[in-house]
């Protein structure tokens, strides 16, 4: 099933729904492959989300023990004038606390 992640900036939380339910949580990290999804076409408040396949893949509030285990590569930006995201797809994303989303590389052990 499908996973849409977006930040809601009213209650200062990362919110992840499919079309059976919706959860919060602070942080999230991604464990896995995720793509972007644009809805330009929305007249009002055309958006931008994180989508996923499947919940296994998520980590909600993980652990510094946890981050520790990934190299930061760069940070996922979304342009709300361009509708548009600075990458489209990849493997391990991190979404702060203070609202950003960072691109990860697991360590080799």
């Amino acid at each position: 099933m499908k996973f849409k992640i977006y930040r809601c900036n009213c209650r200062k939380v990362w919110s992840i729904q499919n079309r059976k339910s919706k959860v919060s949580a602070d942080t999230l990290l991604i464990n896995g492959k995720w793509d972007t999804e644009l809805k330009p076409e929305r007249r009002s408040n055309p958006k931008g989300f994180v989508t996923t396949i499947g919940h296994n893949h998520f980590i909600f509030n993980p652990a510094r023990e946890i981050l520790e285990q990934y190299d930061l590569v760069a940070k996922l930006v979304y342009d709300k004038t361009n509708v548009e995201f600075n990458v489209n797809n990849g493997e391990y994303l991190y979404f702060a606390e203070d609202g950003a989303c960072y691109m990860l590389r697991k360590m080799i052990k």
